[in-house]
């Protein structure tokens, strides 16, 4: 499957400003509508109509959509259509995206806000962000001064980091890469974080991901996964995650570790120190 670049040129025909598609997708701002609505029309290839401003488009834009049921193909061309067809300038419209993600993060009204905020006061020292998607997690650490690294097996979504980043007054460092082989050194970081990026792989991927991430940090590791009864396919999970198979996770790696439910579950591995006795209750 190609690579979707979000700063791509539409490939839509005929191209104009408010129209964005890609494969057989096609995204297009349509006045007609309320403002803010959202509609989807599977008669013949797939488009979706929208009456979306700048003030609109950012994450709180994810819930929405994944009511579409669409595929993960689907739901990423889409999420990239929508953003594309309201600004019409792709470096203006991503970091106008960014823009209102972050502060919805950071303002604790999106539905990730607690993850991340979460995920924050957990890091210590330098920190290195495996599978980062779009990086809102690495930018809100290098907003705060810290020293972080995001990386992702996407060019397209490391360039996109890479090139918002800057304009949102952000320093981070970005790396293209699977998060089971990234290439740095042992212990190149404080701590290394995995949030929500398990459920997208199987088991063997998975044991190989926890492995580099503790190669890579030399006094934490901290993983989020969502607790679903079900996986969700539009978003690209595989599997799903209780209490018990976190803790599992946790004793085969012979480190310290604890495991907590928090919008979701929580694995803290320390990397200094082996034992695997040691785990706390869930709160």
């Amino acid at each position: 499957m190609t690579e979707l670049d979000a700063l791509a040129p539409s490939c839509a025909a005929p191209a104009r400003d408010g129209r964005w598609g890609y494969d057989d997708v096609t995204v297009e701002f349509c006045d007609q509508l309320a403002p803010g609505a959202l509609e989807l029309d599977r008669t013949g290839s797939l488009t979706v109509r929208h009456c979306l401003n700048s003030a609109h488009i950012g994450e709180s834009l994810v819930p929405r959509v994944t009511d579409l049921k669409l595929s993960q193909r689907e739901f990423e061309v889409v999420m990239v259509g929508l953003v594309r067809s309201t600004v019409a300038d792709p470096v203006e419209a991503w970091t106008t995206y960014y823009r209102n993600s972050l502060d919805d993060l950071l303002g604790g009204t999106a539905d990730f806000a607690p993850v991340h905020s979460r995920a924050e006061s957990l890091v210590l020292g330098s920190v290195l962000d495996l599978g980062s998607c779009f990086g809102f997690f690495p930018l809100r650490l290098a907003l705060r001064g810290i020293d972080v690294t995001a990386t992702d097996l996407s060019e397209g979504t490391m360039r996109l980091l890479g090139t918002v980043a800057p304009h949102l007054g952000a320093t981070l460092d970005v790396i293209t890469s699977d998060a089971a082989g990234v290439p740095v050194a042992d212990n190149s970081a404080d701590t290394v974080t995995a949030l929500h990026l398990l459920e997208h792989v199987d088991d063997a991927v998975g044991a190989r991901i926890v492995d580099e991430a503790i190669r890579i940090a030399r006094a934490r590791v901290v993983i989020a996964v969502p607790y679903e009864s079900e996986a969700t396919a539009c978003h690209g999970h595989v599997r799903t995650f209780d209490n018990d198979s976190l803790a599992e996770l946790g004793r085969r790696t012979g480190l310290a570790f604890e495991i907590d439910e928090y919008h979701g579950g929580w694995l803290v591995l320390d990397t200094s120190r082996p034992d695997a006795s040691r785990t706390v209750a869930v709160r």
